[in-house]
Formats: C-alpha cells, structure tokens, sequence
C-alpha cells in the first residue's frame, strides 16, 4: 500500500509549479483529479519532444485523472463545487483572483469544508504591489535577483531548467504533507498560500546576506565566490573537469597528489581559503597549468586516487549516457516514454508510475458525487 492512498487531490493547475507537486502527490499513491479547460492545460502544447507530446506534460502528469471541466459555466462550477466537497487537498495555480471570481474562495471553501487541506500557488502572493502580476519561471528568476547571480560576467542569464517552478513545486508538496500530518492529529484542514518570489528569495539566502554585509555576489560562471579553487579547468585534450577545494587538508592534498608541487605550501598568495580567493587569478593559473599538462584519463586518475571532489562538465547527451542515471518507464497517449526517476528511493518499494492521460480522459468516470453538475465532454 502507497503512503497516499485513500486521498483524494484535486488539481485545478495549468504549467509546471503545480503540476510538479501534483505529480509526486500521485506517486505516492493519491487520486489525483486534474482539472483541464476544454483545450486542456496548455502546458500540453509546450513542445513536442516526448514522442509528438510536451515534454513537461508527460514529466508532470504521470499517474493523474484528466477531466474536462468549462469553469465558465454554471455546471461546470457545480461539478468542481461536487469534486471539492469528496476532497482532501485541492491545488490551484490560476491567475491571482481567478478562482475567488467563479466563487471558490479560500474563505468560503475553509467554512465549508474544514477537514480541506487548499493550496493556493502564485507569483507574488496575495498582498503588496505585485499581488495581481502573472508570474512565470524565468520572470520571478528575474525579479529575486537570481539572474543577477548566473552566468558569466558579461550578462544575468537564466538557470538551464525551470528552476522556480520546480522549486516552488516542491516547496507546496513538502507543505500538503505536513498539513496531512496535522489533520492526522487535529481532523483539520490548512489554508496554504505558497509564492513563488518567497520561494526563490528564501533559496537566495546567502547570497542576499553577503550582499547587505557589503559583499555582493559577481557571476563568475562555473567558479564560487567564496572558494578557491573551485571551478573549471581543462586537461590537455580540452576535456573540462571542475574540482572542488573545500579545506586546508583538500589543498595540501592537491598540491602534493594531484599537482605534485609541494613548495606551493609556502606560497604566501595560497596560505588559507581567503588568501586563494584574494589571489584567485595566480591560484587558478597555477592549477590550469598542471592540469593543462595532464590528458583527460591522466587527471580524473590523479583526482580519483586523491580522494579530491570533481566533476566532469556533461551534456545532455552525456547525462543520457551516464552511469548513475535512473529512469523510469511512464506510459503516455503516444506510447512508452523513458526519463529520469524520482530522486527519493524507498528501500524496499518497487514503486510504479502511473500513465500520462489524455485531454478528459477520465471526464466521463470521476466520482459520483460530481455528476451533479454536467462535465463537459
């Protein structure tokens, strides 16, 4: 029996955030109802890289019932109202007023079904000059200032992934089953209100407290701002392999194991971590010379057996090959897709995904107690 079974989500979500929450809710074992408009969520057009389908919708949607609902419409309301009432957690990222507009408060719905465990995703949350704003991935990347920190020192550029969504996801996910834990105890439900700016400023931590101590973050590309050496250099054959030197003991390490240039101990520019980073352009063109000097298979031996951290900068096409990746199996409309697994393991749970469905697919079996309203086909 999975962790989840027995509970009943409601997912009125379009996009990644949600879905990404929604997604693991189903893994786990929950009924998860996903409201579509009747062209579907359009996260279902995104691309076509999972065999003819989005990419983002077979990653975030395995294992979900899709039903087609027209919440424009007076039945299609009442068939949401009729699917909430047999909920424990419902997940929404609509526009900011959205779901108040068509009538389903947080308020009203709390008084009515206090057992009710909502979830309530936007960009900015629900007061302050932004409160009204669409908020998507790479725009919340710019306004947190996340931007600001990535990439090289000529431009901000954007984190290689849905990188706000995904984290917003998780942070709602993380949430839902705290508040399920807490009904467990109190037969209460929660009234959860997740933003993505909050979600992505408390991420931003270290780098906003540097800042204010005066000390603000440069994008320095592949490097750290407080570690030296810690980035990328390239073997001789121009492979790039990015070390990571967090200590005194790494450092001796690496000057005598790996550089094997001991009288670099007595170098006064390299003496402790701070001095490396005061020095950083004498520390890493001492290192880009040796590991100039030494072939791909020559260097990652030398790091091995030195027990020094490292890694090599891969593709995608490389991730595809990769020793330690994990996929799983999810059947979609198109046929098998295979793509990376869930990074929890449970020993012992040989855990199955469920399938991606198609636009209301399941419109037609979702539980009695919505037919009350007429859903749309």
């Amino acid at each position: 029996m999975l962790p989840l079974e027995g509970i009943t989500v409601i997912a009125v979500e379009q996009a990644v955030a949600a879905p990404f929450c929604t997604s693991r809710l189903a893994d786990a074992g929950a009924t998860v109802i996903k409201v579509e408009r009747p062209e579907g969520d359009f996260a279902r057009a995104y691309d076509a890289a999972a065999k003819g389908q989005s990419s983002y919708f077979v990653w975030l949607n395995r294992g979900k019932q899709s039903v087609v609902i027209d919440l424009a419409t007076p039945d299609g309301r009442a068939s949401l109202e009729a699917l909430i009432a047999s909920a424990d957690v419902l997940v929404q990222n609509l526009k900011p007023g959205s779901m108040d507009k068509l009538g389903f408060t947080r308020e009203r719905l709390r008084a009515q079904y206090p057992k009710l465990i909502i979830a309530t995703i936007t960009g900015y949350g629900d007061t302050g000059p932004y409160a009204e704003r669409k908020a998507y991935d790479l725009l919340i990347q710019a306004e947190s200032g996340l931007a600001s920190l990535t990439g090289g020192p000529e431009a901000p550029a954007r984190v290689g992934m849905s990188v706000v969504d995904v984290s917003t996801g998780a942070a709602a996910h993380a949430a839902i089953l705290e508040a399920l834990i807490g009904r467990s105890r109190t037969g209460q439900g929660a009234d959860i209100r997740i933003s993505m700016f909050d979600v992505m400023a408390d991420w931003l931590t270290v780098p906003l407290l540097n800042a204010e101590n005066g000390n603000t973050p440069k994008r320095i590309g592949l490097s750290h701002t407080s570690i030296a050496p810690y980035g990328v250099f390239l073997s001789k054959d121009g492979r790039p392999v990015l070390i990571s030197i967090q200590n005194e003991r790494e450092w001796r390490t690496l000057c005598t194991e790996v550089m094997q240039i001991p009288e670099l101990l007595k170098d006064p520019r390299l003496a402790n971590g701070i001095e490396r980073v005061r020095n950083r352009d004498a520390t890493d063109t001492i290192v880009a010379k040796v590991f100039g000097s030494l072939s791909r298979d020559e260097l990652v031996k030398r790091l091995d057996d030195a027990d020094i951290a490292f890694a090599e900068v891969n593709t995608m096409d490389e991730l595809a090959k990769h020793p330690h990746l994990r996929r799983i199996e999810v059947g979609t409309p198109n046929g098998v897709v295979s793509y990376p697994a869930p990074g929890a393991q449970v020993v012992g749970d040989n855990r199955r995904y469920g399938a991606v469905p198609a636009v209301g697919e399941h419109t037609a079996s979702v539980p009695a107690t919505a037919q009350k309203g007429k859903i749309a086909s």
